[in-house]
């Protein structure tokens, strides 16, 4: 396999876990502190700390801020605090340590930090399903068996190589036989200069991008239906800890937090405004609008109310995503799933 690398950069990308494993045993074995008020008294707010899956903010974060601006947390009693992480290995340190009680991060990310001993476990889930796959110009998504000898614009992590070797191993495949071209921040500018035949990347993220770069001719071939899990790929998680001393106040953020969903699926010019003022130099308005309409498709039709029991994640698809981390060496052993997640904050 030859690999090249571009250094073009951009505000959108996959997430990372490389960069994150190495990290771990740093963390693993602290504990989180409970959750702190402002000042005493009747009236006092629980803080919570909130940090995000990635340091530049970017359109998924739209229901928290919006849970925030409208006064949801507060009516909750809450003080939420939404840290923008310094990197995207700090999630999992953060949320690993006594820095954050909650974080915005990916099932993988948990399995991973999990297999290292870092006390996270999965609260939510963020969408229904897996929606990374390989973007091409074709006017069908690509076959995976045509994919010998091609350009792939990717980046470098675990997830991103272990969907891949997947796919390829559908139809007898290997990563030997195709040429993978990294990518520092965004594969995106790789498959509009014409620089590879296909790109790495989820709907809402570089299929957006696309489109608001006038590319909407695209289409993907989904790794789901070339037997990667149908996992989500994105989640809410806590601190173990931090939880078993402070699940009510978990509740009350995830209850609050669904209805900044519902708010702004519901007045989705408005919450994107609201995004955009909170912060005005992330990404662009037509980016953000684009990719607020394909996160909130994940929840479900126009008009459906989400209810916590859209983010209620299943035993069956956190042992499916655990059989595929330890096949493709993601981590060195199987993980029981009961340790990976749990759906009493969506219950109050």
């Amino acid at each position: 396999m030859t690999q090249a690398t571009t250094g073009r950069r951009s505000r959108r990308r996959v997430l990372r876990v490389a960069a994150i494993v190495g990290s771990f045993a740093v963390v693993a074995g602290l504990a989180a502190c409970s959750s702190e008020t402002d000042e005493p008294g009747d009236d006092a707010l629980t803080s919570i700390r909130f940090v995000q899956e990635w340091p530049v903010p970017d359109g998924f974060w739209i229901p928290w801020v919006v849970a925030k601006d409208q006064g949801f947390y507060e009516e909750a009693g809450l003080d939420v605090d939404i840290m923008t992480p310094p990197n995207v290995a700090a999630t999992m340190q953060y949320l690993g340590t006594d820095e954050a009680d909650i974080a915005f991060t990916t099932s993988v990310d948990i399995v991973t930090a999990r297999s290292q001993g870092v006390p996270v476990v999965g609260i939510g889930a963020y969408g229904t399903s897996n929606n990374w796959g390989l973007m091409s110009k074709t006017s069908e998504p690509i076959d995976p068996a045509d994919l010998e000898g091609k350009l792939i614009g990717t980046y470098n992590d675990a997830w991103s190589n272990a969907q891949l070797s997947m796919m390829l191993a559908s139809v007898g495949k290997t990563i030997s036989d195709v040429t993978l071209v990294t990518a520092d921040s965004s594969t995106v500018p790789l498959l509009v200069e014409d620089q590879v035949d296909v790109i790495t990347g989820i709907t809402n993220a570089e299929g957006s991008e696309l489109e608001s770069l006038g590319v909407t001719d695209y289409s993907i071939a989904f790794s789901k239906d070339f037997g990667a899990p149908d996992a989500p790929v994105l989640m809410l998680a806590a601190n173990e800890e931090w939880l078993s001393g402070n699940l009510e106040s978990a509740q009350s953020f995830m209850e609050a937090t669904i209805k900044g969903l519902n708010y702004a699926r519901n007045n989705p010019e408005e919450a994107i405004q609201i995004f955009m003022d909170t912060y005005p130099d992330a990404q662009t308005l037509e980016f953000t609008q684009l990719q607020w309409a394909a996160t909130a498709a994940l929840f479900g039709d126009e008009g459906e109310e989400v209810t916590a029991a859209k983010l209620e994640q299943s035993a069956d698809v956190w042992q499916n995503l655990v059989d595929v981390s330890v096949e493709f060496d993601l981590i060195d052993e199987a993980i029981p799933v009961e340790e990976l997640f749990t759906n009493e904050a969506l219950t109050k």
